[in-house]
């Protein structure tokens, strides 16, 4: 089992964006990391030894107890050069892990999450939703998120699945004795079994691992293996051949990582299978939304 979680890794779920765009502008606004609870922290107080996105100071509006790492800005951020984007969203993850460090398990925000108006704007929409987010911090308090991956390195070939499916076998032998049109549908047949097998494999290691590790997280999500794998609905797989079993994400309390990471290595274990587990991570995915909000820039 692989496992880290590095300053220059980034979550899946901050996005990026790409290409250029007619970018709104706005006299001022305050880009928003993430809320955390803040009982030390006092308003305009600075983040120390922490830069933000474009180099930026970072700083707190706290309204009892409730604090927002901001900086403050007058445009969204956005580039055609993918490097510049690739700093500034780990500049972002730096500043709510940073954040986490010192309070506590944050309430993160996507990369770009900008409120227009001044220290006062913020203020006001942390009064309006003071209860939201102090239960919703109170019931994340301890827990990160972790993500996980299970890759099947060497993958079982098709005799195997011969050996172990009666109805592939079948196909192979009306495959040998077929004229070559017969034998073009059988093997499409054949291919067509061999991807079910193989995605029916998946689902029960997927569905089992789901399972192990709801014994010891408070929630597991499963992500897509892949967006290619999604729409064509076929086996993922990378040069090597490896193969991507599933994709999950689960937040767990910080005190039970070791069980989490005991569970893994029982996976990792069994003969052909890789598991890449990182974090923690603040808890992206699990987050739930909020009525009022900051905007995301690029929605802006």
């Amino acid at each position: 089992m692989t496992g880290d979680h590095s300053g220059d890794d980034v979550p899946a779920s901050l996005p990026t964006t790409e290409g250029e765009q007619e970018l709104p502008a706005f006299d001022e606004g305050r880009y928003v990391y993430c809320i955390v609870r803040a009982d030390d922290a006092n308003d305009g107080d600075v983040l120390e030894d922490v830069t933000g996105v474009d180099g930026e100071s970072v700083s707190f509006v706290v309204v009892d107890g409730v604090g927002a790492v901001v900086h403050d800005c007058e445009g969204i951020y956005d580039s055609a050069d993918l490097a510049e984007i690739r700093r500034w969203l780990v500049r972002h993850q730096s500043v709510v892990d940073a954040a986490g460090e010192r309070f506590g398990t944050p309430l993160p925000f996507q990369f770009d999450t900008i409120l227009r108006g001044d220290s006062e704007t913020v203020r006001e929409w942390l009064r309006e939703e003071h209860e939201t987010l102090t239960s919703v911090l109170e019931s994340l308090a301890g827990h990160w998120e972790y993500r996980i991956e299970v890759v099947r390195t060497d993958p079982v070939d098709e005799a195997t699945l011969e050996t172990d499916d009666e109805r592939l076998a079948d196909l192979r032998e009306r495959i040998d004795d077929a004229s070559e049109g017969a034998a073009f549908l059988l093997e499409k047949q054949y291919d067509q079994r061999v991807a079910e097998l193989r995605r029916s494999g998946r689902d029960a290691l997927s569905a089992d691992l789901r399972e192990r590790l709801s014994d010891c997280t408070r929630e597991v999500h499963e992500l897509e293996r892949s967006p290619a794998a999604s729409l064509a609905d076929e086996d993922e797989r990378s040069d090597d051949g490896a193969e991507t079993i599933c994709r999950l994400t689960v937040l767990a309390d910080e005190q039970r990582e070791s069980e989490v990471g005991s569970t893994l290595d029982d996976v990792a274990a069994e003969p052909g299978l890789e598991v890449r587990f990182t974090g923690p991570w603040p808890p992206y995915t699990f987050v739930p939304d909020l009525g009022g909000e900051p905007t995301s820039g690029e929605g802006e």
